[in-house]
């Protein structure tokens, strides 16, 4: 939001229309192990901090969080035998929500976003 200024919000905001009957879903959360715990955890914070985000305490749909492990380098490990096993351990992890619920109970809307020259 920082590199747009002199352009409203309202333009760039994009509102979700949902279908007549659809029932509101709050799927909970999935475990996570620590490693993911801590990386979704600063990537939340990244995206608060820079205004993407906001909290919300009474919202009616609530999608699970997905951690994926990035692919990275192969790296030899000792188990518990005193044997060498390649591992392939994460670098970096990607965050992505699971909205499939919330985008099958919204009306399907061809052009989402104006056009940019009608923007600028």
């Amino acid at each position: 939001m920082n590199d747009i200024k002199g352009i409203s919000p309202a333009i760039v905001h994009h509102r979700i229309h949902l279908n007549d009957n659809a029932t509101p879903r709050r799927d909970p959360q999935h475990r996570l192990n620590p490693i993911m715990q801590d990386a979704v955890k600063t990537k939340n914070l990244q995206l608060l901090d820079n205004g993407i985000i906001y909290p919300i305490s009474n919202s009616q749909w609530a999608s699970p969080v997905h951690a994926v492990p990035k692919k990275a380098g192969f790296t030899e490990v000792g188990n518990e035998h005193k044997e060498l096993v390649q591992t392939r351990l994460p670098t970096k992890v990607r965050i992505c929500i699971n909205y499939q619920k919330l985008n099958a109970a919204t009306h399907k809307d061809h052009f989402p976003l104006p056009f940019i020259d009608q923007m600028l």
